[in-house]
């Protein structure tokens, strides 16, 4: 189950031993998940059977993202990833929509494709009309293959076809639609596509090649909105007509992206800030879910944003999502790695789709945070003050000069530069 309160008061004061213990008791963990989480590391056998030539492990933070509430419940988000103010950004965002209830979701069915690809055919239409003709042969043929899916409410649910011009001449691309349940679907998919591929060629005469699920999964999409109140949008002290100038400000950055490619993609990489951690953490193909996402961003039209923003009759700023999320709880990284079912342990879900929203929220609110720092104060100006003790360290400081280094910077009230950190240690060592 979701977490009682998503909003933990004073957590980012807490060391990291005391933070975990704050999540054990708030997620009702075990002490084998909190280890999974302060040992960091796989096990030497566990890594060598992942893949392939191993020779260690590499670690990244894990962090949660707070205050955040989907349909009415808690969540606390794990997050690994290496970027400062990543974490922090989902998080004030999540905050500023909570008036209106938080997050909502309508995701559709977990339905993915297999694509199988026919060549060579001397009536093309006459062979994809056959095809179609047996579509519920097939079909039956495919749910025979994976019983167990089908007793779970899965299985193939159609199959379509369609002729497309090559520079190998015209081809045949049969798609199978499967309802994947909480499993990703990759290997489901693909055995399917590959039993039915014999078949297939006897019925269109011609020879298959590929048989392979694709990562464009228009049937298989997250679809989350929210709402935020112009004074949510401000902060603390704030004109009151300061939180309708922010939302001007959020709109016109998000028609850029909306109208130029090359804004678009900086905007959704921002999107997948929060959406490939959340993959990470919880042992998911994050390759396969940045594929579908930018690909359905020019599915069909020019390459732009993954989010729409507008404004609503009460001039509060309303949001949504709607992205492709092939993830799953069955099978994967997630059966083996003790981080990752640490951290679906955390986030009490109990269904893929229950990610796939967890993950298209906090999408949402790190695309706010982004196109708000743009609006008003820029970028770099909460980016770099996260990022200052990395900078610090990185300079040369010892673990006990990166504070009074820091102190040094931020009190000087200048622009956080390298130059301002090197100023800064000197300082600290007298020299």
């Amino acid at each position: 189950m979701p977490v009682d309160n998503s909003r933990l008061s004073g957590f980012y004061k807490l060391s990291v031993p005391e933070r975990r213990a704050m999540l054990a008791e708030l997620a009702g963990l075990n002490d084998e998940q909190v280890q999974a989480w302060a040992d960091a590391e796989l096990d030497e056998g566990t890594a060598d059977r992942m893949i392939e030539n191993v020779i260690g492990r590499y670690s990244l933070p894990i962090g949660v993202a707070t205050n955040f509430i989907i349909d009415g419940d808690h969540y606390v988000i794990p997050f690994v990833v290496e970027e400062a103010s990543v974490v922090a950004a989902a998080s004030n965002m999540a905050k500023r929509c909570q008036k209106n209830g938080g997050f909502v979701s309508n995701n559709t069915d977990p339905v993915m494709i297999g694509q199988i690809q026919v060549v060579g055919c001397e009536d093309p239409e006459a062979s994809r009309d056959a095809i179609l003709a047996a579509k519920d042969e097939l079909i039956e043929s495919c749910n025979e293959v994976d019983p167990i899916l089908v007793k779970f409410g899965g299985g193939c649910r159609d199959v379509e076809a369609r002729i497309i011009d090559t520079d190998s001449g015209p081809m045949i691309i049969v798609h199978i639609l499967v309802d994947c349940r909480d499993a990703m679907g990759a290997n489901a998919v693909n055995t399917m596509a590959e039993t039915i591929a014999p078949r297939v060629e006897s019925i269109s005469g011609g020879t298959v090649i590929l048989r392979i699920i694709s990562n464009l999964a228009v049937h298989r999409l997250a679809r989350v909105s929210a709402t935020f109140t112009p004074e949510e949008m401000s902060d603390t002290g704030d004109d009151p007509a300061r939180g309708a100038e922010v939302i001007d400000g959020v709109l016109q950055a998000y028609h850029f992206a909306a109208a130029d490619p090359f804004r678009a993609t900086t905007h959704n990489k921002g999107i997948m800030n929060a959406i490939s951690p959340i993959a990470i953490a919880c042992g998911q193909d994050w390759r396969a879910v940045e594929s579908g996402a930018h690909s359905y961003a020019s599915h069909e039209r020019r390459y732009g944003s993954m989010t729409h923003w507008e404004r609503d009759a009460d001039g509060n700023l309303v949001g949504s999502i709607e992205i492709p999320m092939a993830v799953g709880l069955v099978g994967g990284a997630i059966t083996i790695h003790p981080g990752a079912q640490a951290n679906v342990a955390l986030l009490g879900i109990n269904s893929a789709d229950d990610l796939a929203k967890v993950m298209a929220a906090a999408g949402l609110a790190q695309n706010l945070g982004a196109l708000r720092a743009l609006a008003t104060v820029g970028i770099q100006a909460g980016h770099m003050k996260l990022h200052l003790r990395n900078m610090i360290a990185s300079a040369g400081a010892s673990s006990d000069e990166i504070e009074p280094v820091a102190a040094i910077v931020r009190e000087s009230g200048e622009r956080i530069t390298m130059a301002a950190v090197e100023s800064a240690l000197q300082q600290v060592r007298g020299e």
